[in-house]
């Protein structure tokens, strides 16, 4: 399906998001058009502003949705990836999940995904999101675990892959704030004594929210961060690519680390 045009929407609806959620009911199983908007604000979808429609036309006029498709098909092809609906919307970043402010967020499943970008987002900046969720998606889509029995280690090792995928097509320069908050010391020990003793957290618990995002007195980001951390030091190791990376077992690419 590829990307949809919900600008198209946006130009139409704005003002409305419980409406243009109603067109994506059928994409969530028994969900109503409320519950889908409370799901994705929590994820960064926006609310409505007084400029709101001048925000969807600058995004247009940015090229936003043909920059996305552009780089779903670059990366359908290098990755042998699955074909699946694309939808993108203003981000609210001063609500998101609670904590800092953002410029872009994603969410991504195995048959779909959702982007929030704002207007300061520059066409590479777009790019990097795209790479990481739809890095997101062949994970999902390729590794031979069901989401809904993934625990900490899945899910730090998922962020880890994803944006290794960034710094492979973009460079370092492109990869998140997060992926330098640490030394290779202090990542050592984040995983020693928080991570590794935790891995085995059901991603359903608060605990393992607390660990991914460093929480309360926990360190921030500590779970992405050590996933990166992880994933960097099996490629070094193994010399893999992104594309080879998708069906490698979670446990073998955080065992390099205890050997």
């Amino acid at each position: 399906m590829s990307v949809i045009r919900t600008d198209k929407w946006l130009l139409k609806l704005y003002d409305y998001p419980i409406d243009i959620c109603e067109k994506l009911k059928v994409y969530f199983a028994d969900a109503s058009a409320s519950e889908v908007y409370e799901y994705l604000s929590l994820h960064g979808m926006y609310q409505p502003t007084k400029r709101g429609t001048d925000l969807v036309k600058t995004l247009r006029n940015n090229n936003t949705w043909e920059v996305i498709e552009k780089e779903h098909q670059i990366l359908k092809e290098m990755w042998d990836g699955p074909d699946i609906p694309i939808f993108i919307f203003p981000l609210n970043s001063h609500q998101l999940l609670k904590r800092d402010v953002v410029e872009k967020s994603g969410l991504a499943f195995k048959d779909k995904l959702f982007l929030f970008v704002s207007e300061e987002n520059t066409e590479k900046d777009i790019s990097a999101l795209f790479t990481h969720e739809y890095n997101h998606v062949c994970r999902l889509t390729k590794f031979n675990k069901k989401e809904e029995d993934y625990v900490l280690l899945d899910t730090i090792v998922l962020e880890g892959l994803a944006e290794y995928a960034v710094c492979e097509r973009f460079g370092e320069e492109c990869t998140a704030d997060w992926t330098s908050f640490y030394s290779d010391e202090e990542l050592k020990m984040i995983w020693n004594k928080l991570i590794y003793p935790n891995r085995n957290t059901s991603k359903n618990s608060a605990k393992h929210h607390k660990l991914l995002y460093g929480a309360g007195l926990h360190p921030k980001m500590s779970g992405y961060c050590v996933g990166y951390y992880l994933v960097n030091k099996y490629v070094e190791a193994f010399h893999h690519t992104s594309k080879s990376l998708f069906i490698i077992d979670t446990e073998m690419i955080a065992k390099v680390t205890l050997e």
